[in-house]
């Protein structure tokens, strides 16, 4: 690319970016909608009961737990990994935008976005 106008590796980049967005988003809301049929097919005549509140089961509370709920093809894993790839989906383009800007060589909006997503890391994985 050494010889496209700037303006085209901007474009080029914001194009990539709502891709990845997109892309993010459907295969989250995918593999949500396959776990809530599967759920419904197992669960789907069982009555709710708002009385008293149950906790979340352990298993669903690390990124581990919820893998090893979908290899057993429980839908409530395949819901939550659905939850995690959505919440993941603006990481990743945060993540992405670092190798951007540093292919653009633009060193302080790359110091800026490395901020942000170590930002979004710790809040992510910090207890």
């Amino acid at each position: 690319m050494k010889n496209t106008p700037p303006g085209t590796m901007v474009h080029d980049t914001e194009a990539v970016i709502g891709a990845l967005l997109r892309a993010g988003v459907i295969a989250a809301a995918a593999v949500v909608a396959l776990g809530g049929v599967i759920y419904l097919l197992r669960h789907g005549s069982a009555a709710a009961d708002y009385r008293i509140f149950h906790r979340q089961p352990p298993e669903f509370s690390d990124v581990g737990g919820i893998i090893g709920q979908v290899f057993s093809g429980r839908g409530r894993g395949m819901i939550q990994l659905g939850l995690l790839m959505l919440i993941a989906t603006p990481v990743a383009r945060v993540a992405f935008s670092v190798f951007a800007f540093a292919r653009q060589k633009d060193r302080l909006y790359v110091a800026i976005t490395l901020a942000v997503l170590s930002i979004l890391i710790y809040s992510l994985l910090g207890r």
